[in-house]
């Protein structure tokens, strides 16, 4: 098995491909229109890793179902780079802090440091939920999203919650299949998302849709007619980060203090 150094760093490649691709493609992105990614030779998932359901309200730092990411960075289009540090928990909340604080060495020298919070296990078909308040301002994404890759003995899948800080009263939907994404879809969300905390769930099903709640209405729904839905385990994730190379489609990162993002409380039902 990997260890968990080789793991992040195969993992920050993978990610860092398909982000390169989007930086080129960003104004298509935030239209959503369809970008072809080159897919990962398939290899037989960890079933050991594969976790059951699960309700975590987030007060403290529980090490037996999360690691925080630290001294790397997501590379190409990420502006920061990961600190443990910047994932805390107070007052019974997680928060992810983005400031500028250095981040040397293993950050590969971006100017910014900020937080990311990673399930240590891999989880299924079911439903995936969290409580949270996005950061705002131009330039930032505040995520909950599920992910799998090389670094985990998989093809690259994952589901994703977006919250563009440029436009807080909308949330993005997308997912990669074998390392090919371009599903994005945007969704006005009738409130400030930045303003207070809301529900928001990913219901994937294996008998082939992706479903989005916001407080428990549906807002979008995946079928897999816009290319083929994810099949594999993946992580629960949650970040908070700084675009570089991507104004078209997060707009223009001006850093004029520190931005937070918090969470109430992550669910997770197996189906």
């Amino acid at each position: 098995m990997r260890s968990t150094t080789t793991q992040h760093r195969s993992t920050t490649r993978d990610r860092a491909k398909a982000r390169r691709r989007r930086r080129l493609l960003a104004p298509a992105l935030a239209l959503g229109l369809l970008l072809g990614l080159t897919a990962t030779p398939g290899l037989t998932p960890p079933a050991a890793a594969v976790g059951g359901s699960f309700t975590d309200n987030l007060d403290t730092y529980n090490t037996a179902r999360w690691h925080k990411a630290d001294g790397w960075t997501n590379g190409g289009m990420f502006n920061a780079g990961w600190r443990a540090d910047h994932a805390w928990h107070n007052g019974g909340v997680l928060g992810l802090n983005l400031d500028n604080t250095s981040c040397p060495g293993g950050c590969s020298g971006r100017p910014y440091a900020s937080g990311e919070y990673r399930s240590n296990e891999l989880y299924s078909y079911g439903r995936f939920e969290v409580r949270m308040k996005a950061a705002s301002g131009s330039g930032i994404v505040t995520s909950f999203f599920t992910y799998t890759g090389p670094g985990d003995g998989q093809p690259w899948d994952e589901i994703d919650v977006e919250i563009l800080g440029k436009n807080t009263r909308q949330m993005q939907t997308n997912y990669f299949t074998n390392g090919v994404g371009g599903h994005e879809s945007v969704i006005d969300l009738g409130f400030d998302a930045a303003a207070g905390y809301h529900d928001y769930a990913i219901e994937w099903w294996n008998g082939g849709t992706i479903n989005w709640f916001v407080d428990g209405r549906l807002v979008h729904q995946e079928n897999g007619s816009r290319g083929p839905l994810p099949t594999r385990p993946q992580r629960i994730m949650m970040n908070l980060w700084p675009g570089t190379g991507v104004d078209g489609w997060l707009g223009p990162f001006n850093y004029t203090g520190q931005r937070t993002a918090t969470y109430e409380w992550v669910k997770y039902t197996q189906y």
